[in-house]
């Protein structure tokens, strides 16, 4: 078996990409952007890494939108990351409520570890961002480095822990931030030295989901 070598950096989408809705991003015209993000995943794009969302998307479960559309949502988010030059290789999430108890949904580590077999990718070596405790959750139980956003939930779900919770999870005031933070403590020699992954082949516009992620590697 090929060791994992490849860093990823892993996001959650909600609160850390685009703006958290309490009644759910149900199409694209309601997706919008934070403030920067664009600009942080064409920064995080530099690495080489591949970058992968990991979403619970429990509306599906819900009734509330369809796959088509959670479908659409993510392709045209693409799309407008590539444009300014950035890219998200990956998008997983979770269909399921909570009450289904599956193991893909965050707080679970099934997407990251789906995307780590698919991947090559190294967990340890690996960063989880996101602006909920369950993202944090998730990236402990996967191995990855937590960081924690105070963007979407992410300063409300800080205060629900006491401070002992809080040991080596990074928190940062938003995406940018923590694309500088990454860049600023990973020098050109050590950046040089990763093995990068070939994402040329990942970058059609399909967002990739638990379904068919496989038949779009084997391609």
């Amino acid at each position: 078996m090929t060791p994992a070598t490849s860093p990823a950096i892993f996001l959650d989408r909600d609160g850390v990409i685009n703006r958290n809705r309490a009644d759910y991003v149900k199409c694209w015209e309601e997706f919008e952007f934070l403030p920067g993000a664009l600009q942080a995943l064409q920064r995080l794009s530099w690495l080489g890494w591949p970058i992968v969302v990991v979403s619970n998307q429990s509306a599906i479960g819900r009734g509330i939108v369809s796959r088509d559309t959670v479908d659409d949502i993510h392709r045209r988010m693409r799309l407008a990351v590539e444009e300014v030059g950035g890219r998200i290789d990956v998008v997983l999430y979770c269909p399921h409520r909570p009450d289904e108890n599956c193991e893909c949904r965050k707080p679970n580590p099934g997407l990251l570890t789906h995307a780590a077999q698919m991947l090559n990718i190294n967990l340890e070596r690996s960063f989880m961002i996101g602006d909920a405790l369950s993202d944090v959750d998730a990236a402990r139980s996967a191995g990855c480095r937590p960081i924690l956003v105070k963007t979407g939930r992410g300063l409300e779900q800080a205060a629900l822990v006491e401070p002992p919770y809080m040991e080596g999870v990074y928190v940062a005031g938003d995406l940018s931030e923590v694309a500088a933070q990454i860049l600023r403590t990973l020098n050109e020699r050590q950046i040089a030295g990763m093995e990068l992954l070939d994402t040329s082949r990942l970058r059609g516009g399909t967002p990739m989901t638990p379904y068919h992620i496989m038949a779009e590697l084997r391609a």
